[in-house]
């Protein structure tokens, strides 16, 4: 009996512990909360959905043809994405495209081809990338990286 006690009690604090941290009640950064604060305000009565297409800018990357070697059932990666990006800093992130692409393609150069043939790797791959291009452009200009185009040939 207390065993199952127990396991209930665990699951309501883990499912109570995600619904905060989701919910961004729990781990939010300060950024985020200095975003959020215009939009609750009334101010001439606009809502945060209306604001929202407004705040982000995307920049396309030019697609990416990487070889994947000899022992990849494929043998080719066409790699095609958008950076989402603050529009403040969409100017200063178009400059750094060229360090961008050669970020990307040193990285999908050096991915085990397995993984890059494993759907269930995608996530991965795109957390992996999305923080390689942050690093290159600086903290705060790249939001987001939105994979447009991954064909294996």
């Amino acid at each position: 009996m207390g065993l199952i006690l127990g396991l209930v009690a665990a699951l309501l604090l883990g499912g109570g512990g995600f619904y905060a941290a989701y919910s961004g009640l729990i781990g939010g950064s300060a950024a985020d909360s200095k975003a959020s604060e215009p939009a609750k305000g009334g101010g001439e009565g606009t809502s945060a959905g209306k604001n929202a297409p407004s705040e982000t800018a995307f920049v396309p990357l030019d697609p990416i043809i990487v070889s994947l070697g000899n022992n990849a059932t494929s043998r080719y990666l066409k790699f095609g994405a958008e950076l989402e990006v603050d529009p403040a800093f969409k100017e200063e992130v178009t400059k750094l495209l060229p360090r961008v692409l050669d970020v990307l393609n040193g990285y999908l150069r050096a991915v085990d081809s397995r993984d890059i043939e494993n759907p269930a790797a995608m996530g991965r791959l795109r957390a992996q990338m999305l923080r390689r291009i942050q690093v290159v452009t600086g903290t705060g200009r790249v939001k987001d990286l939105l994979i447009t185009e991954f064909v294996l040939n």
